[in-house]
């Protein structure tokens, strides 16, 4: 077998495209299909409260990035967003238990809080006192929502390169996206600074701990993050970032008349949707005017910008795999189809066991789905062993 055949027959194992020249190129998954996965999958958390569904969401998240994550910097900063749902959780119950609202003779009493008296303008809100099993059931849950929100949103900046999602933003929002990809990438290579300049002190013997580990740590870290920010303000400006553009002021008029527009057309179809006292005018037509406008003003400020792709990310059959199970887990769950609507939001009055409706499980299952319809990450790589040469003996 020749070196060419190997290297494509390598590449074809390991989920790669190989080019004519026996090259291996990586073949990952464009990021709007993970951003679609992800926003989808959040969508349908906001649909439901049972605890037994929004662990098993945090379960297929878990398995998605953990078979389709890379070796990126960004792709290791899923555990911080672990930390933070668990401090949101936290932090939902304890201002549940502090600022209660009484309990009924029917709840189960934990504790007692001192109580705070407060003035009558206050009314209706209590500082202090009875702490019940329903209430911190019921903020505990709530907290989880909103955690598990928040790790959709993790699993997409983990998933996704976030420069290669920049690529593929209109020409008028990409000044925009320039300064949220760069946010975005900030905590990552904070926490990859902050892991290399603690191992850096490791091999050199560094025994200090606490305050005075903090100090040999936060300088070198400055000190690399003015670096990069260094780093990064050169290649933004040898790439023409911050460039005027040829627009006129009538063009910039008109586009931001058809953004504003657009956008009030969105928030009244929204209002129209979520209202179902709206006139109908409010609904549907609205938001799809609104739709229709914003895309309109977009592009007519993307004509100010030409902007050039090198090896633009294709959308295969993969990415619509992703994005659809991601979607579709979302539409099962509005659809309210083969379940009861109730069993997503299960009442702690009485307190019993949430129960597992099939229909919203066997969705949240789906979207896991992507964890083997994506194709494989591309394998770390490492430096090449020279070969030895051997010498027959005749």
């Amino acid at each position: 077998m020749s070196r060419t055949t190997a290297a494509t027959a390598r590449s074809s194992a390991a989920g790669l495209t190989p080019d004519a020249g026996g090259r291996r190129l990586p073949r990952t998954l464009h990021p709007v299909a993970w951003w679609i996965w992800a926003l989808a999958l959040a969508t349908a958390v906001s649909r439901t409260n049972n605890p037994l569904l929004l662990f098993l969401v945090l379960a297929v998240l878990g398995y998605v990035i953990t078979m389709r994550r890379t070796e990126a910097p960004w792709a290791r900063g899923f555990k911080y967003y672990l930390y933070l749902a668990l401090t949101v959780v936290a932090i939902r119950v304890v201002f549940r238990a502090v600022f209660a609202t009484g309990i009924t003779p029917h709840d189960h009493f934990l504790f007692s809080l001192p109580h705070l008296p407060t003035p009558d303008w206050y009314a209706g809100i209590q500082i202090g006192g009875p702490v019940s099993l329903e209430a911190v059931l019921s903020a505990a849950t709530d907290g989880l929502r909103l955690a598990c929100m928040l790790c959709c949103i993790g699993a997409a900046n983990t998933l996704a390169n976030p420069k290669r999602a920049l690529r593929v933003l209109p020409g008028a929002l990409y000044e925009l996206g320039v300064a949220v990809t760069v946010s975005i990438s900030v905590a990552p290579q904070l926490v990859q600074s902050v892991q290399r300049v603690h191992r850096a002190r490791r091999l050199r013997a560094g025994r200090s701990k606490g305050l005075r580990a903090l100090r040999g740590i936060i300088v070198p870290v400055l000190e690399d993050a003015l670096e990069r920010s260094l780093r990064l303000a050169a290649a933004m400006d040898s790439r023409g970032y911050g460039r005027a553009g040829t627009a006129t002021r009538r063009s910039r008029r008109t586009t931001g008349a058809l953004m504003l527009l657009g956008m009030c057309g969105l928030c009244a179809g929204a209002y129209g949707l979520l209202d179902a006292t709206a006139p109908a005018l409010l609904g549907f037509p609205a938001l799809a005017a609104g739709g229709v406008l914003c895309v309109a003003g977009l592009r007519l400020g993307g004509r100010r910008i030409t902007r050039t792709t090198y090896r633009p990310d294709p959308w295969r059959a993969a990415e619509w795999a992703v994005a659809g199970c991601g979607v579709l887990s979302a539409v099962l769950l509005f659809s309210n189809a083969g379940f009861n609507a109730a069993e997503l939001n299960p009442s702690i009055y009485p307190l019993s066991w949430p129960t597992l409706p099939l229909v919203p499980a066997a969705a949240i299952l789906l979207a896991g789905t992507a964890g083997f319809l994506a194709p494989p990450p591309s394998p770390p790589t490492r430096p090449a062993v020279p070969a030895q040469r051997t010498e027959e003996v005749t």
